[in-house]
């Protein structure tokens, strides 16, 4: 049995990933109820960290922390990486001293470089293709909201960037439909749009899309490295704002998700995030206990290998 990575939601099966949702589910009831649980006691986490972030980190060093372990913060100014030792030869010193890496990063396959290499877990804080991670958050958050989501109807408004393609690896993998509302130019990778099939379709009218929806998603207009666009995109995702009204439009029993930061007037109307339809910040936090399952999975089965 070889090690273990989380790269994408593909490398579980859709029973592994209900799975450890349920497990975030009981570690945060355990954490709620002041249990000390440290099943990764001695164990580091290195995390890599090529773009910068709040809540991958916050999320990432407070887990290893509660479940006993310790977390080591390496920015691209602190390892060789930034100074061109190739990423296979990182791994190998990387992994004969740590017990899992963390990395978040701009390509895809810095992380599928790296984790070919490594004899640890690697898992994914976010590449320019998926975010996996936050949509293990966001299905707690609605597990814990309307119980599962399978057959249910998802609205994605706004760039077709690694969110919108993780959730439509989401879509496969926890069964549901996915309608996407975006501008013409802005759709996801063709790729995630042929793997979910007849589970996703783009609708450019975002009142279309978010009809009968039980959940609504979406993101900023330009994500790190685009800023330079943002005067253009501005004006393509202008008619894409999520509001209150646009989830009116939804299903009675609708909630709304974003993986922050939000930039409020742009993608969401300002008193968005004070609807109590929003559950962004119960899914803010969702990261937390959603990789602490993660990694007390990965971590385990690594050391039973």
């Amino acid at each position: 049995m070889s090690v273990r990575h989380f790269l994408s939601l593909t490398d579980f099966s859709p029973q592994e990933l209900v799975a450890l949702i349920r497990r975030g589910i009981e570690l945060k009831d355990l954490r709620n109820k002041g249990v000390l649980l440290e099943p990764l006691k001695n164990r580091v986490l290195g995390m890599i960290f090529e773009k910068a972030s709040t809540r991958t980190r916050l999320s990432f060093e407070a887990g290893m922390i509660q479940l006993g372990g310790q977390a080591i913060f390496l920015s691209p100014r602190d390892t060789q990486l930034g100074r061109g030792e190739p990423i296979s030869d990182t791994a190998i010193v990387m992994s004969r001293m740590l017990d899992a890496v963390m990395i978040r990063t701009y390509a895809h396959s810095t992380l599928t470089d790296f984790a070919a290499h490594s004899t640890v877990p690697v898992i994914n804080g976010l590449s320019d293709d998926l975010h996996p991670c936050q949509l293990l958050a966001d299905m707690q958050t609605f597990r814990e909201a309307r119980g599962n989501i399978a057959g249910k109807t998802v609205a994605w408004i706004g760039d077709g960037n690694n969110m919108c393609n993780t959730y439509l690896e989401a879509a496969v993998q926890f069964d549901f439909q996915l309608n996407i509302a975006c501008p013409e130019g802005y759709e996801p990778k063709a790729e995630f749009l042929a793997l979910a099939g007849d589970r996703a379709r783009i609708i450019r009218d975002p009142l279309e899309a978010v009809r009968g929806a039980h959940l609504v998603s979406t993101d900023v207009w330009a994500s790190m490295g685009q800023e330079e666009e943002m005067a253009i995109r501005q004006k393509a995702f202008a008619p894409y704002q999520v509001t209150r009204e646009l989830l009116d439009a939804a299903d009675p029993s609708v909630i709304f998700l974003h993986c922050l930061p939000a930039h409020r007037g742009e993608e969401i109307s300002h008193d968005l995030l004070d609807d109590p339809r929003s559950l962004a910040w119960d899914q803010a936090e969702n990261r937390l206990h959603a990789q602490k399952a993660l990694l007390e999975l990965l971590v385990e089965h690594a050391h039973r290998v």
